[in-house]
């Protein structure tokens, strides 16, 4: 069994992870091929619909998901669903039915099951799922705007609310803290953190408790 396995590597909070891991070894799973990976980790490309398959075979102690996309990127809400739900739950069916007994998953802050808005609602019945499926210790992380460098074009008003960010944050006080922007590395370095803690439950970690946790 490895250390962890890393799927979402290619987006900010999965880079981030890999650039911040220090002595926790990764084996990471990607759709295509990733340059400049370090030797310390091991790199499996594959296409989605293996990856249950080939995380079950790797038996890793702890299943880390930086997945995430939008609805314009996927193209449609049933594609964003795809990605967003059904292809997080299937990794995470492979590595449970294989041993694993930590997961560490990046979801939203406000995401909830019941939720009016699409988005919030998928992330919320990906939580949902995610704990019917009884690993001994799940830690689902909830940032809100993710500041740093992105790959790829960016986001539609992202622009906007980074540069409007450090207002918005300031007037974000008591239970609403949850709500500001936090870097992705933050949340990087919280997931390194968390990786291998052995206490069992769930735990919902957001904005501040992030933060601590990376210092």
């Amino acid at each position: 069994m490895s250390d962890a396995l890393l799927i979402g590597a290619t987006g900010m909070v999965g880079g981030a992870v890999i650039a911040n891991a220090g002595a926790l070894s990764l084996t990471v799973l990607v759709r295509r091929e990733m340059d400049d990976l370090p030797e310390a980790h091991a790199l499996l490309v594959a296409p989605p619909e293996r990856w249950a398959d080939i995380i079950a075979v790797e038996r890793p102690r702890v299943l880390i998901s930086c997945l995430g996309t939008t609805i314009r990127q996927a193209g449609s809400e049933a594609a964003f669903r795809a990605v967003d739900h059904d292809l997080i739950l299937a990794a995470a069916r492979g590595a449970r039915m294989a041993g694993a007994t930590q997961m560490i998953v990046v979801s939203s802050v406000g995401a909830a099951a019941k939720s009016r808005n699409f988005y919030l609602r998928t992330k919320g019945e990906t939580e949902d799922g995610l704990r019917a499926l009884g690993f001994e210790r799940l830690d689902i992380l909830r940032p809100g705007l993710l500041m740093g460098d992105r790959a790829g074009p960016k986001r539609m008003g992202e622009g906007i609310a980074i540069a409007a960010a450090p207002l918005a944050d300031a007037l974000l006080h008591g239970s609403l803290r949850r709500y500001r922007s936090i870097p992705g590395e933050t949340v990087a370095r919280a997931i390194v953190a968390l990786a291998g803690n052995a206490q069992p439950g769930v735990r919902i970690h957001e904005n501040d408790a992030m933060r601590r946790l990376a210092d």
